[in-house]
């Protein structure tokens, strides 16, 4: 007797058991290409928001200039004031020079900035004006940042404060030592107002 064309059950369950096992490794395979794609594009944004950091405070330290301010209370600042990361947040207030006014605006040339440690935020605060002008919003510059250190030097000296000194109102240099919340350790050296020097710090020995 001629048998009817087709499958049996065996042959159909075994076939649907081969299609649910390669279906499941498509969709594992789908899912680890599509965290992998988003871990790296995290990694891409923090490395990128760590070169903005780096890159903005390079600018800034760089145009230090030695122009004291008046706080909202008419209080005369320092022209640099630098805090210790010890048991606080981190805070360097200054004023930098070449600040670009591409609208022709009726401000200086001149811009206080500080920056901040708030909630695990490194934060940039620029000021509009120089004296007695509330502070415009905050930039965030780097997240998931857990501690800040840093230090200032003068002469060969460091110090884990800066106010100004006989010697001189500006540092010679800062270093920031950053610590991540995962335990990633970013540490940098910046140079402070390489075109201010006066000339008793500029003779003095190293």
């Amino acid at each position: 007797m001629r048998r009817d064309s087709g499958f049996t059950l065996i042959e159909v369950m075994i076939s649907l058991m081969i299609f649910g096992l390669l279906a499941a490794a498509g969709v594992a395979l789908l899912s680890f290409s599509v965290r992998a794609q988003g871990v790296t594009a995290a990694k891409l944004d923090d490395d990128q928001a760590l070169n903005r950091l780096s890159s903005a405070l390079s600018a800034d330290l760089a145009q230090a200039v030695t122009r004291r301010t008046r706080n909202d209370a008419g209080d005369l600042l320092p022209a640099f004031v630098g805090e210790s990361g010890s048991g606080m947040t981190p805070m360097v207030r200054f004023v930098r020079g070449g600040w670009s006014n591409l609208d022709a605006a009726p401000r200086p040339s001149e811009q206080k900035v500080e920056y901040r440690l708030t909630g695990g935020v490194l934060e940039r605060v620029a000021y509009p004006m120089l004296d007695g002008a509330q502070p415009l919003p905050p930039a965030a510059m780097l997240s998931h940042v857990r501690q800040v250190t840093l230090r200032y030097r003068l002469n060969g000296a460091w110090s884990d404060t800066w106010q100004d000194t006989p010697l001189a109102a500006l540092p010679q240099a800062m270093e920031m030592r950053l610590v991540r919340d995962d335990g990633v350790e970013f540490r940098q050296l910046f140079l402070v107002g390489t075109s201010y020097m006066k000339p008793e710090v500029a003779n003095a020995p190293h």
